[in-house]
């Protein structure tokens, strides 16, 4: 062949090539799930629990980054039914958010397709019921976010990935538990702790490896210690950030967290305790598993290794050492790049007080004196459809102004490429844990006390970790930074289901004036349409 000839054929071959990446999409993966009741014994009585596709817990999701989901979600329960995927950002798509302010829900016997994709957030995560207090009885299970082939990861690959869903758990119904909050009563203490919804499970690896373990609290109101005997586990990664990789005995996980660590089986071979157990509550419950050596004789034994004695103190400083490893792949907008979060002139600032007010006569929870109730029409349909009287801009200020409690629907005003500041204020005496959907955020401090502005001089500007659920200790504050970069309306809520049950929570109407598919996907075409917006078209 001549070179010329040779020449053209390389060229054709190049053109092939690149048109075929032009012309090529993005993986599509297919699911049904039909959401059931069933008995079983989690705690050694029977008990109605929330079955997807037949299993407790839910089915593992795994997916790859930039992977689109179709998954139709059949609801089989008595009651409407959403589920939520709790950490994964539904870029310009709060249609799928999964939580009433966004969708309606699913009707008895009736069925809903989210469609949503994944996008560069590497990592461990889980989805659950947004619906009632469903969450409570099952429902829920792990999402995981694996990298394309092309995207390297700072850790080689380990030999073994477990999910561990740990939570707090009640031997009481889902309707009995609604019953409680109802009448005005905060819920009891639970029965007990359960890890992937039982009291002990073994899981197996060849000594000399090295396994990746991923912790999510998964439980209704209860913080938890992790820990495994004799071993030291790495942190790698949380809620999508891969972190700087110290070494911890032990690790606190509030409610709604998740993190993934890696442990090397680097000990004699025999079986070894894998310990979760409650955090700042007076009551204490314990769940064990057991890692086994696959070369073990010798059975689990000794004492279960105790949680640390220190407390708030102990844990906040452990917070702190969590930070984001900046030589690291990572979701754009990165610290790598012309965007960093610490030199962004922060254009608004909320503070955002939780309490416990008692209104009407009984117990809610509320956010700057408004405690939020669901409208019948979803706000994302009214803010579409313009419907008035559902939502007003003027519900809740940006300060806790010690008004007197009331019942409202907080919507929280912001603007489209806002960088906006968010000081969670506690001045309980209970522990709180915050998520926010559809973003992550940076958590730039923790702090005892009263938030002031001089509290800002002690703000990590440099390598704070992104994520999107975040603690804030009895009686001080968690100071966050948000980039509102997703158009839609979002739900930043309590983390800890009978707070926000009982309305603390609010949303942020992120908005921008100048419509854009570019922004913001319109309406799906199988948009469920209910309250004000039914009957009309999409």
């Amino acid at each position: 062949m001549g070179n010329v000839a040779l020449f053209h054929l390389i060229c054709g071959i190049f053109i092939f090539w690149s048109v075929s990446l032009v012309k090529a999409e993005d993986t599509y993966k297919y699911f049904t799930w039909t959401a059931t009741y069933g008995t079983l014994y989690p705690l050694g009585v029977p008990q109605q629990v929330i079955l997807i596709n037949g299993q407790f817990p839910g089915p593992r999701l795994d997916l790859v980054t930039n992977d689109n989901v179709i998954l139709n979600l059949i609801n089989k329960l008595d009651e409407p039914l959403l589920l939520t995927w709790n950490g994964i950002k539904q870029r310009k798509n709060s249609w799928q958010d999964g939580v009433l302010g966004t969708n309606c829900p699913i009707p008895i016997n009736s069925n809903y397709t989210y469609k949503f994709q994944t996008k560069d957030q590497i990592g461990s995560y889980t989805y659950f019921p947004s619906t009632q207090l469903h969450r409570a009885v099952g429902g829920f299970g792990a999402l995981n976010v694996y990298a394309r082939s092309v995207i390297p990861v700072p850790y080689a690959k380990p030999a073994g990935d477990f999910s561990l869903l740990i939570g707090d758990w009640y031997k009481s119904s889902h309707k009995v538990l609604r019953q409680i909050l109802d009448s005005g009563r905060s819920l009891p203490y639970p029965n007990d702790l359960l890890i992937n919804g039982q009291k002990q499970s073994t899981f197996s690896g060849d000594q000399g490896k090295t396994y990746m373990f991923r912790i999510s609290n998964v439980g209704l109101k209860n913080s938890i210690n992790f820990r495994i005997q004799g071993h030291k586990m790495r942190v790698v990664e949380i809620e999508g950030s891969h972190v700087l990789q110290n070494f911890y005995d032990s690790l606190d996980v509030h409610v709604g967290q998740s993190m993934s660590v890696l442990v090397t089986l680097d000990q004699p071979p025999k079986d070894y305790y894998i310990v979760a157990s409650t955090r700042f509550s007076r009551i204490s419950f314990t769940a064990t598993s057991v890692l086994h050596y696959t070369n073990s004789q010798t059975p689990v034994s000794g004492p279960v290794p105790p949680a640390p004695t220190g407390q708030m103190h102990w844990s906040m400083l452990q917070a702190r050492t969590f930070r984001w490893n900046l030589t690291s792949n990572a979701a754009r907008p990165n610290p790598q790049g012309s965007f960093h979060y610490g030199k962004i002139t922060i254009s608004r600032t909320f503070v955002m007080a939780n309490s416990a007010p008692l209104i009407n006569g009984k117990l809610r929870y509320a956010v700057n004196s408004v405690s939020y109730v669901n409208p019948d029409t979803p706000l994302k349909l009214a803010d579409h459809f313009n419907i008035p009287g559902v939502f007003n801009l003027n519900s809740i200020q940006a300060y806790p102004s010690g008004g007197s409690p009331n019942l409202g629907t907080a919507v929280f005003p912001t603007s489209h490429h806002d960088f906006i500041e968010i000081v969670f204020q506690n001045d309980e005496a209970t522990m709180q844990s915050w998520h926010l959907d559809g973003y992550d955020f940076w958590v730039v401090g923790f702090g005892s006390g009263k938030w002031t502005q001089a509290s800002r001089n002690k703000y990590n500007l440099v390598d704070a970790l992104t994520r999107h659920t975040t603690q804030v200790y009895p009686k001080s504050w968690t100071a966050i930074l948000v980039s509102l970069d997703n158009q839609g309306m979002w739900n930043l809520r309590s983390a800890m289901w009978d707070r926000q049950y009982l309305g603390q929570q609010v949303y942020l109407r992120v908005y921008d004036p100048t419509p854009s598919l570019a922004n913001e996907y319109d309406i799906p075409t199988n948009a469920l349409l209910c309250g004000k917006a039914a009957g009309r078209h999409t």
